[in-house]
């Protein structure tokens, strides 16, 4: 779980520093395509995030049956 753990942090926090550069871009050189790719992004961090949320809570379930 710790493996996959990182790896989710390392999408997230990739996906996040991608969204942030593009904003920075729109404001810089206010380019709607830079705003439209900042949005695309910030909604692949959010979808990583509730993957990863989704995984431990329903792990914690299934580990949780199968050990009762």
């Amino acid at each position: 779980m710790t493996i996959f753990r990182w790896i989710i942090g390392v999408i997230a926090a990739l996906l996040a520093s991608g969204a942030l550069i593009s904003f920075v871009l729109f404001i810089a050189f206010d380019i709607n395509v830079w705003l439209d790719r900042a949005r695309t992004l910030r909604r692949g961090v959010y979808m990583a995030l509730l993957l990863w949320f989704n995984v431990e809570v329903w792990g914690r379930v299934i580990w949780t049956l199968v050990t009762w």
